[in-house]
């Protein structure tokens, strides 16, 4: 039995359900703000439902490069872009079952749209956590003392152990990445999380999976979303 689970994943732009169901299933969760900012990836940016296809909406940001990490870098920071995303997140969802309970939530969130593109990340990441009751403990990967010689997989087994962690549980994405071997030679045990399928009503359309959050929430009581948060398995 594990006595200490760690998660660690990168800050993401109201990212899909597994990343919740990771966070929720462990006992402290890292946001790895100090490794490099990925490019098209899902840092700045999510899909929502739009006349029944996705559509991407994102955070600008200022000076991004795949050569700078993701806590230096700020958000461009725009008053017309933050406007154009309330626009769209209203035209998109006014008619959604729980807009009136999701929309404060994500006004407030956006507001802090601005600044620090990790610090606003980490800022929402919380936000949506304490509306999902979501009570995992977060820190930010940069204010932990680490070896910062190490890399990769090696570099998340450091981080595991100086957070007195036993078991580490990643996205099942992760497997091509680590090694179950050299996580128990390190005394850890390695899960990885596959999200179960998960289907929900988005209007009368063809069901459109894999979209942030957001469309999870504006189409689900807050009591099923964290129903979905459970419908996983570990392998």
């Amino acid at each position: 039995m594990a006595n200490k689970t760690i998660g660690i994943m990168q800050p993401y732009f109201f990212p899909y359900i597994g990343y919740w169901q990771l966070m929720n299933a462990v006992d402290e969760y890292v946001v790895y703000d100090d490794v490099n900012f990925i490019k098209g990836g899902w840092i700045n940016r999510n899909r929502i439902l739009s006349d029944a296809e996705p559509l991407y909406i994102n955070v600008q940001l200022s000076k991004a490069s795949p050569n700078k990490k993701i806590n230096e870098i700020d958000i461009f920071d725009d008053p017309r872009l933050e406007k154009k995303l309330y626009m769209t997140l209203q035209r998109c969802y006014k008619n959604a079952p729980y807009y009136s309970e999701v929309y404060p939530l994500l006004e407030s969130i956006l507001s802090k749209m601005n600044g620090n593109l990790a610090k606003f990340l980490f800022t929402s990441i919380s936000e949506v956590c304490d509306y999902l009751d979501i009570r995992t403990k977060l820190v930010l990967s940069s204010d932990l003392e680490k070896d910062t010689s190490l890399a990769a997989e090696a570099k998340v087994i450091d981080i595991v152990k100086r957070l007195s962690g036993d078991r580490y549980l990643n996205a099942i994405g992760g497997q091509e990445l680590y090694s179950k071997e050299h996580f128990s030679d390190n005394g850890l045990e390695l899960k990885f999380l596959k999200t179960g399928d998960i289907v929900y009503k988005q209007y009368d359309n063809e069901f459109v999976p894999g979209l942030s959050i957001i469309d999870v929430m504006m189409f689900n009581s807050k009591e099923q979303v964290k129903e979905f948060l459970n419908q996983f398995e570990l392998v």
